[in-house]
């Protein structure tokens, strides 16, 4: 890849970064971890990052102008994640494997989530979020976390374009 390539890579990352903090943000807002009973470990703040970005990738898609920058927010996403993965030790040799893995993932979470998002009830997102996310209390519906990602699907959906470019995720 050449240097001007690089460069002009680079840019258009740094138009999504604040999106993705605000993504991370929101996915580490306690009330995922206390009041829908999320796994506050490792995996289960993946688990969250995964939602959030999730629902912001859909939103993003229904705009013309966003839905190109999908990939480009995913390879933000990717970027950290390798990061994370590196910083915790994890050897050259399985980090593409296990970056795989979590791309896997997030595209199974993507299907799951934009299929149950478009029936009204929650019965249906709780159980795709059941199956998807690691919870304190496997046991009964997660209809707390279910309400609560509707929520923040419903609010991401009456976000403007710019606004969400500037990270901000509800209005």
């Amino acid at each position: 890849m050449s240097i001007f390539k690089r460069l002009l890579r680079r840019r258009e990352h740094t138009e999504l970064r604040p999106l993705w903090h605000s993504t991370v943000a929101t996915s580490r807002e306690e009330d995922w971890y206390l009041d829908c009973l999320v796994e506050d470990t490792l995996d289960g703040r993946f688990d969250m990052i995964s939602l959030v970005l999730s629902l912001v990738l859909l939103r993003m898609e229904q705009s013309e102008r966003l839905g190109p920058k999908t990939g480009q927010l995913t390879e933000l996403f990717i970027a950290d994640m390798d990061r994370q993965l590196r910083d915790s030790g994890v050897g050259d040799l399985r980090v593409g494997k296990n970056m795989g893995k979590l791309m896997s993932a997030l595209g199974g979470r993507l299907g799951s989530l934009r299929s149950a998002l478009a029936n009204p009830e929650d019965a249906e997102l709780a159980e795709v979020l059941a199956r998807n996310m690691r919870l304190t209390d496997e046991d009964s519906p997660p209809l707390a976390l279910a309400a609560r990602a509707r929520a923040l699907n419903t609010d991401l959906a009456e976000v403007s374009d710019d606004a969400l470019l500037a990270g901000t995720l509800r209005p």
